[in-house]
């Protein structure tokens, strides 16, 4: 037996005697690296921004539950204008996603971002792939009641891209889906790694399948990556767009990493929303 078959099967045997429940917490715990803190300076940007609160049973955990979030009224038509459901990333709380809110806000949406169970002010525990999409309706079935007759949009960066395509394939009011630097599923993120040739996908539990429940999406999906991200690389982007039937447009963002995209790409998002889903 080679050195890297010999290593494959010690990790395999390693991870096997960790044990389902254990190994399914210890992914959650890689995958959200759930926080109630937020990037750098960046919660200095979410000042001035409305607290927002949605309680709902959970059909997940059995328990009632609570969502923080933040509300961002449009500069311009705040009373008419399309609505944004904001689903961010892994690692940082609501607040670390102010400088994104801004830029959707400045670009004419209003925007409702949420906070994922166990992150910042929502009910804490340990996230798991199924309350993050329980999370993702109990949010906008809150927007529906409250601007139902307002054109809304769903919008999802990196790991909040798989939650806003599991959203978008269940639901049937939204006028469009908007994706950035996200990914086909979690075993393809994992395999683009220096050590995705270990055999893991049957060990893999939050599955985050994104590139089977695309085919469900039927509003117009505009999927964004950044040319220069690292993290996810702009391939799984453009497969998942590929996957996706219908109406549906791809936009790579020369110079953009996993976090700078959106600031690089503010003008061509401008016209990109503009061609796209007719929003001035």
């Amino acid at each position: 037996m080679n050195r890297r078959l010999l290593f494959t099967a010690i990790a395999a045997a390693t991870l096997l005697t960790v044990g389902c429940s254990s190994l399914d917490a210890r992914e959650r715990q890689w995958i959200f690296q759930p926080s109630d803190n937020a990037w750098g300076g960046s919660a200095s940007e979410a000042e001035g921004m409305q607290d927002v609160w949605i309680p709902f049973h959970s059909e997940v955990t059995g328990e009632d539950s609570r969502l923080h979030g933040l509300w961002l009224a449009a500069q311009q038509h705040p009373e008419s204008g399309p609505v944004l459901l904001f689903l961010h990333g892994a690692r940082w709380n609501v607040e670390g996603s102010a400088p994104r809110i801004r830029r959707m806000q400045e670009l004419g949406f209003s925007v409702l971002a949420i906070d994922y169970r166990g992150f910042g002010k929502s009910t804490p525990g340990l996230p798991s792939e199924d309350m993050a999409y329980e999370d993702a309706r109990a949010a906008w079935s809150w927007l529906a009641a409250k601007y139902g007759k307002r054109p809304r949009y769903v919008f999802g960066h990196s790991l909040g891209g798989a939650v806003a395509i599991d959203l978008a394939s269940r639901v049937q009011d939204e006028q469009g889906v908007i994706v950035e630097g996200t990914f086909t599923s979690i075993a393809d993120v994992a395999s683009s790694m220096k050590w995705g040739w270990l055999p893991l996908a049957p060990l893999i539990t939050q599955h985050f399948d994104s590139l089977h429940k695309v085919a469900k999406v039927h509003a117009p999906l505009l999927v964004v990556h950044g040319a220069e991200d690292t993290l996810i690389h702009s391939e799984l982007g453009r497969r998942l767009y590929d996957a996706a039937p219908g109406r549906k447009k791809f936009m790579l963002v020369e110079g953009g990493s996993h976090f700078s995209t959106m600031a690089v790409g503010q003008a061509q998002y401008r016209e990109a929303l503009a061609q796209f889903f007719s929003l001035q």
